[in-house]
């Protein structure tokens, strides 16, 4: 990846479009699983979303996967896709970026208050 690519993001569009092929490929229900593993996935993302794109290629392989050997995606992902989001994204208490701008903001209004008290 060269630096262009990195400022403008054109990397992280091309490799979008790629899983959106990739998935257009699965099944219903694997392609209604992609969907919402992406939205749960969204949160724990950083600011320009770079942090998440190997932990969806790994998620797509897996569905790509189950679906090849016949599975479900429900038998697969369970009835808490959520969950299994959360586990990929670094488990229970995962921080996702509001966490990471509320330290931010806190931290900036503590040291502006601590100016004003003296």
């Amino acid at each position: 990846m060269n630096f262009w690519e990195t400022i403008t993001g054109s990397d992280l569009t091309r490799e979008c479009k790629a899983f959106e092929a990739r998935a257009e490929a699965l099944p219903d229900d694997y392609r209604a699983a992609w969907e919402q593993i992406k939205g749960h996935l969204f949160p724990h993302g950083g600011f320009t979303g770079r942090n998440l794109m190997p932990i969806l290629d790994a998620a797509l392989g897996l569905l790509e996967e189950t679906a090849a050997d016949g599975q479900s995606a429900h038998e697969v992902l369970g009835d808490d896709i959520r969950g299994f989001c959360t586990a990929l994204a670094g488990g229970e208490g995962a921080r996702t970026y509001r966490d990471r701008w509320r330290e931010q903001l806190n931290r900036n209004g503590a040291r502006k208050l601590s100016r004003l008290g003296g």
